[in-house]
């Protein structure tokens, strides 16, 4: 009975050394977990130092700060959502991705999705684009919902920066979401208040083509002409409806012929238009620019002595702003200002 407790014993005891499941593998290091107490027969065992697990010790990431006088600039790489002129169900709501390249050396920090002009179907204003590093890509998403009516429909976006410019995306600023309601032989919708089409207005053009207007931008490009008269110590030009008409005709003009141009398709001058359109004050000057928004046109002008003595002309007192966006021209936006004296 006795030898049999001393059998049993060693068994116990060697169990209590027992850490994991490895059959018969030596332990080279440390284990995981030791006893605190080793039988006294075990007298060769040595057990493996114990060493303490290297503290990891992390450093907060360095703020991401744009450099001195970068750029910003943008290429649309491709329609990751919604082809376009992909059909749709009328109301059916989707969402439209695109995917850009920071091609500048700014990051984008705090950078939007604006909605622009044409067809809005829902979409926000503004909605936040992920903080994207110089060369990254990024993908860009906005919800929006189909017409009721059967037709063909264009919303136009841009990018723009923490300060609210607007990001140049390669030679355009735009860029678009294209969807056809309905059958593919859907009739266009009825225009609205930010599409028309431009008919003999401006030049007397016989053919027609879909043109976007944006009356955030009309209004933009009045209030920077007016900031720049005060500056001047000048009194703030008031709009004029006749001249608005006259502006709004000629950039779509120029807009559905894709040129800039003083000069109508039909050879008219903006005097001879003002006159014809029986403008009832003295029409003093025209001036135009394309390729870019209310900011860009503006100081442009301002630094060119002929535009900047036009928006700074003594005896103006009002003038019209006129505004035409159409996709498939070589420069996107086309921007006229009539100015005139009563």
């Amino acid at each position: 009975m006795f030898k049999k407790i001393l059998l049993i014993i060693p068994l116990l005891l060697a169990s209590c050394i027992s850490v994991d499941a490895d059959s018969g593998t030596p332990l080279t290091a440390g284990p995981a977990f030791v006893t605190s107490t080793l039988p006294p027969t075990k007298q060769a065992y040595v057990p493996a130092t114990m060493t303490a697990t290297p503290e990891v010790v992390f450093s907060p990431t360095a703020a991401v700060t744009a450099p001195p006088n970068c750029s910003d600039r943008a290429v649309l790489l491709r329609d990751v959502t919604i082809q376009d002129n992909t059909q749709v169900r009328p109301g059916e709501t989707f969402t439209k991705t695109w995917e850009f390249q920071n091609v500048g050396d700014c990051p984008w920090i705090n950078y939007k999705l604006v909605f622009a002009a044409g067809d809005q179907m829902g979409a926000p204003l503004s909605a936040p684009i992920p903080t994207t590093l110089s060369n990254e890509k990024a993908e860009v998403s906005v919800e929006l919902t189909a017409p009721a009516a059967s037709g063909t429909y264009t919303g136009y976006f841009t990018l723009h920066n923490a300060n609210d410019k607007i990001v140049p995306i390669g030679a355009e600023q735009t860029f678009w979401v294209k969807i056809i309601v309905g059958g593919t032989n859907a009739a266009a919708p009825a225009a609205s208040p930010t599409q028309r089409e431009s008919g003999s207005a401006g030049g007397g053009r016989s053919a027609h083509c879909n043109y976007a207007q944006n009356a955030g931008y009309v209004n933009q490009t009045a209030s920077l002409i007016n900031a720049e008269r005060a500056k001047a110590g000048l009194p703030a030009l008031t709009i004029n409806s006749q001249l608005a008409a006259l502006a709004q005709a000629h950039a779509a003009d120029m807009a559905c012929n894709d040129k800039i141009s003083h000069s109508g398709s039909d050879g008219s001058t903006p005097a001879s238009r003002a006159a014809a359109a029986g403008y009832a004050g003295s029409f003093t000057e025209e001036i135009i620019y394309g390729g870019g928004g209310p900011e860009a046109a503006v100081t442009w002008w301002m630094n060119d002595k002929i535009h900047r003595d036009a928006i700074l002309k003594e005896k103006t007192t009002e003038m019209g702003v006129g505004y035409a966006y159409f996709s498939n021209g070589s420069y996107g936006d086309f921007i006229v200002v009539e100015f005139g004296s009563q």
